[in-house]
């Protein structure tokens, strides 16, 4: 009897799960189904793939290096599906993954031009921070993310869009009571004054304390909002300062009215916005279309924050 790619998916999820009921739960089939195939498969290689415990299951000696193997040929079957998908551009749906200090910004203008071109298209949209995102790209759970560099994850592939600066945000009071002049500062100038930062685990964060040189344990910080319209109304309600990338700038005066942005002196800190894939996925043109697309989209908000009138210096 030969293998089946069935029982290699029902393999690889048994190793992932541990437990014949979760793993029958997450491939959508019953339970005895699920053993049958397994039981068949250890009957073909000539050896048990598992070790059956009265709670979970561990793999076998034999069952680790058989896993390599079924990962291999799970990985192959997905590339031949998306070079199916991708031939020729874009296809009926494309699974998009964002973080979300970009998702609710870029989202509304790149879907509009997306469907422009074809109407049909079906975008489904997942927003989850840069860990969550490379794991479900790496596990084809998406065919594509939004997030900023640098993206160091072996197997995975990004191609730069636009640079996204970021802005001094918080009260007219908060703004005006700082001692460097306007145009010589630097976010290293900040020095006793609060600064706000999203929960940590947001890229955002670490770009953030980064700029500013600050550490996690500095006194004058306070990492715990969840989003950055969270973080513009703290801001402009004078709790603190905060980085505001130009991206969401716009978006965010007009949600939090009190809020006020100054530009740091150039250069300005910024984060570099990518579009990331496997390295496996087929890139005949769909990539390069998307990438197009968003970074027209991104560039297209950023320039309006830094044309004349605009949102330069305090608003």
């Amino acid at each position: 009897m030969a293998i089946s790619l069935r029982q290699l998916a029902y393999f690889r999820a048994l190793a992932e799960h541990r437990h014949f009921g979760r793993a029958a739960a997450a491939m959508a089939v019953s339970q005895p189904a699920l053993s049958v195939q397994i039981r068949e498969l250890e009957s073909t290689l000539g050896q048990p793939v598992v070790e059956r415990r009265a709670r979970d299951v561990v793999l076998t000696p034999f069952g680790r290096r058989m896993l390599a193997h079924a990962e291999t040929v799970g990985e192959g079957v997905r590339a031949m599906e998306e070079a199916a998908r991708w031939h020729g551009g874009l296809p009926s749906r494309l699974r998009l993954g964002l973080i979300p200090t970009i998702a609710p910004y870029i989202l509304p203008g790149t879907l509009e031009r997306l469907r422009s071109g074809d109407i049909s298209l079906d975008v489904q949209v997942q927003e989850a921070r840069t860990d969550r995102l490379t794991d479900d790209l790496l596990a084809g759970r998406i065919d594509a993310g939004v997030m900023a560099l640098p993206v160091d994850v072996a197997g995975l592939e990004a191609q730069t869009l636009f640079d996204d600066r970021f802005l001094l945000a918080g009260s007219a009071a908060r703004l005006g009571s700082l001692t460097s002049a306007v145009r010589t500062l630097r976010p290293d100038d900040l020095g006793a004054e609060q600064l706000l930062l999203l929960e940590d685990g947001h890229c955002l964060t670490d770009q953030a304390l980064e700029a500013c040189r600050r550490g996690r344990g500095h006194a004058r910080i306070d990492m715990g909002a969840s989003s950055l319209a969270t973080l513009s109304r703290l801001v402009a309600a004078g709790f603190g300062l905060t980085l505001m990338p130009e991206l969401a700038a716009e978006a965010e005066l007009r949600g939090a009215s009190g809020i006020r942005l100054m530009r740091f002196a150039a250069p300005e800190p910024k984060r570099s916005i990518c579009l990331v894939r496997r390295a496996s996925t087929a890139g005949e043109g769909w990539f390069a279309q998307l990438a197009g697309v968003l970074t027209e989209v991104g560039r297209g908000i950023t320039a309006a924050a830094q044309s004349p009138g605009g949102l330069g210096g305090p608003q």
